[in-house]
């Protein structure tokens, strides 16, 4: 008797570029599990506990909060980020972690990690403006943001409903996003493996 093979399970990490309790990006982020093709597994990465970066905490033993991110990144075979926008930009919570990621530099995690990013604002503009700056600092890392039409979410607060996100639309393009971003990863896997 013949079995199937077994698709390989793709982990994700997900950070939210908000600590707030009922931070609208992480109700994104809780919402994500049943949009995920099989096979893919999704964990929400807090940042509450990760200190400033500090360039003298930056060595072989860094703060716990710290080496477990960068844990969280290395074992992950992508990641999908939600942030905020404030004062048209990243938030300095968000870019703190991505800054103690990037080390050490060119050598990190975060190298050739494939991203998905999204924004998410009360606003009109979905946070698009710090969706650029995110995109930027990412590059510095070496990281692969996916190249894709943005996912910019406008007027959040009135598609969240009880701490998930609810709108059916917004919903089925996330979606398109997150199969974007697992078929990146097996085509890395696959180029990879045809390399070695």
């Amino acid at each position: 008797m013949t079995t199937e093979p077994q698709t390989p399970s793709i982990r994700l990490v997900a950070i939210s570029g908000s600590i707030r309790r009922a931070s609208h990006c992480t109700a994104v982020l809780r919402s994500l599990p049943p949009l995920l093709p099989p096979g893919v597994a999704l964990e929400i990465f807090p940042l509450d506990e990760v200190p400033l970066y500090n360039a003298d905490l930056d060595g072989d033993m860094p703060p716990a909060a710290v080496a477990q991110l960068k844990s969280a990144i290395a074992s992950a075979d992508g990641l999908v980020l939600c942030s905020p926008e404030y004062n048209y930009g990243i938030p300095g919570v968000l870019k703190n972690a991505i800054d103690w990621a990037s080390r050490p530099g060119f050598a990190s995690p975060l190298k050739g990690k494939p991203v998905l990013i999204m924004t998410a604002s009360p606003g009109t503009a979905g946070g698009v403006r710090a969706q650029a700056q995110i995109r930027d600092a990412l590059a510095a890392t070496l990281a692969r943001p996916l190249v894709r039409q943005h996912i910019a979410i406008a007027g959040i607060a009135a598609r969240i409903q009880e701490g998930r996100l609810v709108d059916e639309s917004t919903l089925g393009f996330i979606a398109t996003g997150l199969l974007e971003l697992v078929d990146e990863i097996r085509w890395l896997a696959m180029r990879s493996g045809e390399a070695s």
